[in-house]
């Protein structure tokens, strides 16, 4: 009782209210975003591809002797049809010094992804949420005098930072904008749901949770899941677009969104490259709470609900990067174990809290 009113005492309520006022501010400015984006999405201009013109798919079937590299051009076709080289957005995708290779497609005309004035403004707007939403984790951090990642409400608010600061990335280094609409889509509804029913005002946490593991394993897995949901939305996005390629090769009409989505092969390599980033932090995360397991409760492995499908989801993703990397897989298949891999992530998050019981207290 003494341990409590001490805990309580140390509170500082006016870093914990301005640290909820940030709350409120980050989310406007993350619904904003996500409105522009979703404006851009279906409206922004299209640039029509001519036949023949240049993609990124990662081999050079077709293509002539003198085909260069990702962002290149190549000679025209004999036909008479010129090449297009790759927009601005997707040779900066598809370059980034990896040696990617291109080549010609002989399909008709391919849209790009959509763009305009306002995806810029967009961008701009999510740098300020970004930063709104880094300063509230700040403050409740200061406020609490811990970690502040001791509770759900805490742990989805840091999730939701690292989302966005992947697709951040994504957008800057790869041009990948055009993700905004489905990254910060459930970014909003995740700190909606951590508003609404999540939120716990700022105070201490359980004695289990006082330990230095706290900022080693919890911060690996809050990392490692923010890059898991932008290539979750990559997988997805890339399922869509292909669809919508495959529609247009059997001669119908694309339209929506889904019609001005980039080439499905830029989508697969985002996803790829953010579950290659996500996938070593989320193997340190489950190694370093086998260590913080044993010094608490003095075992590794439990078999705990969270323990097995922290595992589960491990497994997913391996077999995705096994299979891209000994089988070949490409496209869909691996898309499809990606998404497989998210749900389990999201299943372990929530339900995984609120359906079981076990030892870890976020629930």
């Amino acid at each position: 009782m003494v341990y409590e009113l001490a805990a309580e005492a140390a509170v500082d309520e006016g870093m914990a209210a301005f640290s909820d006022g940030l709350i409120i501010a980050m989310i406007v400015a993350y619904a904003i975003a996500l409105f522009l984006f979703a404006l851009e999405a279906a409206y922004g201009r299209r640039k029509a591809l001519a036949p023949g013109r240049m993609d990124p798919v990662g081999a050079t079937a077709g293509a002539g002797p003198g085909a260069k590299g990702a962002g290149g051009a190549a000679p025209a076709a004999a036909g008479g049809s010129s090449t297009v080289d790759l927009d601005a957005e997707e040779e900066a995708a598809a370059g980034g010094g990896d040696g990617i290779e291109v080549s010609v497609r002989g399909a008709g005309p391919r849209p790009s992804a959509a763009r305009n004035g306002l995806g810029l403004v967009a961008l701009v707007v999510t740098v300020l949420g970004f930063l709104l939403n880094l300063g509230q984790i700040a403050t409740r951090g200061l406020a609490a005098d811990r970690w502040p990642w001791g509770n759900m409400f805490e742990f989805v608010v840091a999730i939701c930072l690292c989302s966005v600061g992947a697709f951040l990335y994504a957008a800057f280094r790869y041009k990948a904008r055009y993700l905004g609409t489905f990254v910060l889509l459930p970014v909003v509804l995740l700190l909606g749901i951590a508003v609404r029913w999540l939120y716990s005002e700022a105070g201490p946490v359980i004695p289990a949770l006082h330990s230095y593991w706290i900022a080693i394993h919890v911060s690996a897995a809050i990392i490692a899941t923010g890059a898991f949901m932008v290539s979750g939305a990559a997988g997805i996005t890339y399922l869509i677009a292909h669809r919508s390629e495959m529609k247009r090769a059997a001669g119908e009409k694309v339209a929506g969104i889904a019609a001005k989505l980039p080439a499905p092969e830029l989508l697969d390599r985002v996803s790829h490259r953010f579950i290659v980033i996500a996938f070593p932090l989320w193997t340190f995360a489950i190694i370093a709470g086998a260590i913080w397991a044993d010094e608490a409760w003095g075992r590794f492995w439990g078999w705990d609900p969270k323990e097995v499908w922290s595992f589960i989801t491990w497994v997913v993703y391996a077999a995705y990067l096994h299979a891209r990397a000994t089988a070949g897989w490409r496209g869909t298949r691996t898309a499809w174990i990606g998404v497989a891999g998210f749900a389990c992530l999201m299943f372990n998050f929530f339900a995984v809290n609120y359906l079981f019981s076990g030892l870890h207290s976020y629930a």
